[in-house]
């Protein structure tokens, strides 16, 4: 599976000269956990995420502790600059998810920017990742018979099958015909491997 079938696109994105608080609001409504950071040419300049957009924002409340609240010497971060994080590992439309994912764990990242060149077109994140897994495998049952259906129209036909994300593929004794119904069915966001069974009859 590759990322652009799996990305969220377009990708939110904020500027690097944006307030904090618009960023908040931004991350807030459109329910995400990350953003890319945009500068004024419109290249990726950082990644802003909830943690980031945290630091400084509080003060310790006085009624937790019987010691003197400390006050705080700096004011709190005014720009996404000031908190975002510089220095971002990104991946193209066409990395590979396996590879996407050993870098989240690798980097210890929630989401990865996805670039075209230097434009952003989408943003991977965990969620989205969790989201396919989570796809009924009837409903991949079916978009598996639909993509297959649409490439071969007139046949030859499978018969599919779908356990916990695994497509079985049971069709004609054709080799190439196998590989190419093999390719398009793990484009099917969700489906995690494709095994080939034998008819019975």
């Amino acid at each position: 599976m590759l990322v652009r079938e799996v990305m969220t696109s377009p990708a939110i994105t904020v500027r690097d000269t944006d307030p904090v608080r618009r960023a908040v609001r931004v991350l807030h409504g459109h329910n995400i956990t990350a953003a890319p950071v945009v500068d004024g040419s419109g290249r990726l300049a950082g990644v802003v995420s909830e943690l980031d957009l945290l630091r400084g924002e509080f003060e310790p409340d006085p009624r937790a502790t019987v010691r003197p609240v400390p006050v705080a010497e700096a004011p709190p971060p005014r720009r996404v600059l000031e908190v975002m994080t510089r220095g971002v590992t990104t991946v193209t439309e066409t990395t590979d998810v396996t590879a996407a994912i050993d870098l989240m764990v690798g980097k210890r990242v929630k989401s990865l920017p996805v670039l075209r060149g230097h434009e952003i077109v989408g943003m991977l994140s965990r969620r989205d990742l969790l989201a396919m897994l989570a796809r009924p495998d009837e409903d991949l049952r079916q978009a598996v018979v639909d993509v297959l259906r649409e490439h071969y129209p007139a046949g030859p036909g499978w018969d599919v099958a779908v356990h916990d994300g695994v497509a079985e593929l049971s069709g004609p004794p054709d080799e190439h015909a196998g590989r190419v119904a093999d390719v398009l069915t793990r484009t099917v966001p969700g489906i995690v491997r494709v095994r080939h069974v034998r008819r019975t009859s």
